[in-house]
């Protein structure tokens, strides 16, 4: 039975992986194509607001305790803006970039942001994972900006982007809320969030757009990352633990450069592959699956 567990939980984790890599390359081919940020917004939201329906519903299962303060801090910085930032950044940089400008800076802003408000520690194998993440950063944005790409652009909205999530992950630790309680939440407020921005600028890019893409942003946008998303990566929780699990991050900028390589034609340049090799070992070490466990208990910094 043990092993079975295990066998489930590598097999979620690697599915995390995949469906946060198929995000990011469906979100560049859509911004790229036939639909606009507003547009893809409006799937990835609203979408997964709907089939969470009966969880927001049912008002009488939240936490008491939850402020409106920290509801609206949750909706900014884990919803609309935040995919708002993430997918006018990919109009300027390629897929890859975003799965390593994301995969690299959220797990850094959040435990500076641990450390700063919760004065938490941390040991040095998670110190050296950071700081490979950080050197793999830079080679990336320096290989940019040597070539004069205008991916810069993109690139640090990709950084905004993972300093808004790290804000949202350090807000949801002491929320008292279930993840599929946060998700729906967040994909309710960010859907009442956009109505007066369609209201005032409208979508009309979802009505002109052909029928297959509005299908696979759909599956890609609301369904895959909105809602399988999150059972998955609760199963790999459940069967691998929080950390073991978070090793599931590594995959997804290598997966993400391969994916767009083969899909979108977007082929990663020696800046590129130099960061990858360091942000995946990077984020390996800080997920603190290393760590032996007395001390990961005593250190702990959570999982992005």
């Amino acid at each position: 039975m043990r092993a079975r567990s295990l066998v489930i939980g590598v097999l979620a984790a690697l599915a995390v992986a995949l469906i946060a890599s198929g995000w990011q390359i469906v979100s560049r081919h859509g911004v790229t194509t036939s639909l606009g940020p507003v547009e893809l917004a409006v799937l990835r939201y609203g979408v997964p607001a709907l089939l969470l329906a009966p969880l927001w519903c049912r008002r009488g299962s939240w936490p008491t305790a939850l402020s409106k303060g920290r509801l609206v801090l949750l909706v900014l910085c884990g919803g609309l803006p935040f995919g708002l930032v993430v997918l006018a950044g990919a109009r300027w940089a390629p897929a890859a970039h975003m799965g390593i400008f994301m995969a690299g800076c959220m797990p850094l802003f959040v435990v500076l942001g641990g450390w700063m408000v919760q004065r938490e520690t941390l040991g040095r194998v998670r110190v050296l994972g950071l700081l490979l993440m950080v050197l793999g950063v830079v080679a990336l944005g320096l290989g940019g900006w040597r070539d004069g790409l205008a991916a810069w652009r993109g690139d640090l909205l990709f950084v905004l982007a993972a300093v808004l999530w790290a804000i949202y992950t350090l807000a949801f630790r002491s929320s008292g809320l279930s993840p599929w309680q946060g998700a729906a939440l967040v994909n309710l407020g960010s859907t009442v969030v956009l109505l007066p921005v369609i209201v005032v600028w409208g979508a009309p890019r979802l009505i002109s757009a052909p029928w297959a893409d509005l299908v696979l942003q759909t599956l890609g946008q609301g369904v895959m990352a909105g809602v399988l998303g999150l059972v998955v990566y609760a199963i790999a929780i459940a069967r691998l633990g929080a950390a073991r699990a978070a090793l599931s991050a590594a995959l997804v900028p290598v997966f993400t450069a391969l994916g767009a390589a083969w899909l979108l034609g977007e082929m990663p340049d020696r800046s590129a592959w130099a960061a990858l090799a360091l942000v995946v070992p990077g984020v390996v070490l800080a997920s603190g699956a290393f760590v032996p466990k007395r001390r990961a208990d005593k250190n702990r910094i959570g999982a992005t």
